[in-house]
């Protein structure tokens, strides 16, 4: 399978980026796949035994945690940008690789794309697309083992594998590319791209309603599932774990944000808008094509 088609415009090689080199997986030093095969994460004991079925493994409630321990409640925080209003057909950004400290089992700190169509009550569908950092495999799907989900045709990145090299507070940073788009001129799938080289995949249309034609809104930035113990805020970290305000090599970031329009043309937004629903905690700066967030979650103004 390949898409019919590229969008046209700018490449990532066209904007200038301050990475020092490209992101390869840890897995990469014991060798590659060979042809017609694809990387999968191996599935170990423990990873079973954190199911509550076989049939759940790989595809549990987003977000999952432990309804039993009355002390605990838990619910998701953004930092985010977002474009709406017009009919989206992909986008395009480069995201900063960090690795933010986790505190309890089951949270997750993920910097991320989302594509989103339809109406978060009824029949909202939504295509994500970025990195994660986590102690057990939590929500949603993460992988590609909930078929028919996301088909990869790629053999060289292995989904859920561990990044190497990372991002080091004012030192070396690191960059994932992505580009997710429709190919209207093919099936109607949404393929993902990472960097110019690596095809990954793509979501069939089939599997979508509210998306099947166009999404009504694009959103990128980081999010953390807090859980809260005793009123306490978690100090789970999201990007680099540090505020947007110190800056490049402290804060995460991305750069190069495009969307892509109904002419199939890759376009820098001329608008967009920023939430942040604990900035106290999380928080985000907007420069409409780039933008700093993050934050280490528990600190004396978010206790």
């Amino acid at each position: 399978m390949r898409p019919s088609f590229h969008p046209e415009g700018l490449s990532f090689d066209d904007v200038s980026s301050k990475s020092e080199s490209q992101i390869t997986q840890l897995w990469h030093l014991n060798g590659r796949c060979p042809e017609e095969t694809i990387p999968i994460r191996r599935t170990k004991e423990e990873d079973l035994l954190r199911a509550s079925s076989v049939a759940n493994y790989g595809w549990n409630k987003y977000p999952q945690f432990d309804t039993t321990d009355t002390n605990k409640t838990a619910f998701s925080e953004n930092a985010i940008v977002f474009v709406t209003g017009d009919k989206y057909y992909g986008t395009k950004a480069t995201i900063n690789a960090w690795k933010p400290q986790i505190q309890e089992q089951d949270e997750f700190s993920t910097s991320q794309l989302w594509i989103l169509g339809g109406n978060a009550t009824t029949d909202m569908n939504s295509i994500v697309a970025g990195w994660m950092k986590d102690i057990n495999q939590t929500g949603g799907c993460n992988s590609i083992l909930c078929s028919p989900g996301f088909v990869q045709i790629n053999k060289e990145i292995a989904l859920g594998g561990s990044l190497n090299p990372i991002s080091v507070y004012a030192g070396s940073q690191y960059e994932l590319h992505f580009l997710i788009w429709k190919d209207i001129k093919g099936r109607g799938d949404w393929w993902l791209q990472i960097g110019n080289k690596y095809l990954m995949g793509y979501w069939p249309a089939s599997r979508f309603v509210s998306l099947s034609e166009s999404a009504s809104q694009i959103q990128w930035g980081g999010l953390v599932l807090n859980q809260q113990k005793n009123g306490q805020h978690t100090s789970t970290q999201m990007g680099s774990g540090h505020f947007p305000e110190e800056g490049f090599s402290k804060a995460s970031y991305f750069t190069n944000l495009q969307i892509i329009d109904g002419s199939n043309i890759l376009r820098f937004p001329k608008k967009s808008y920023i939430v942040a629903d604990k900035p106290n905690c999380y928080n985000v700066t907007n420069f409409i094509n780039n933008f700093y967030y993050g934050g280490p979650g528990r600190n004396p103004n978010c206790p």
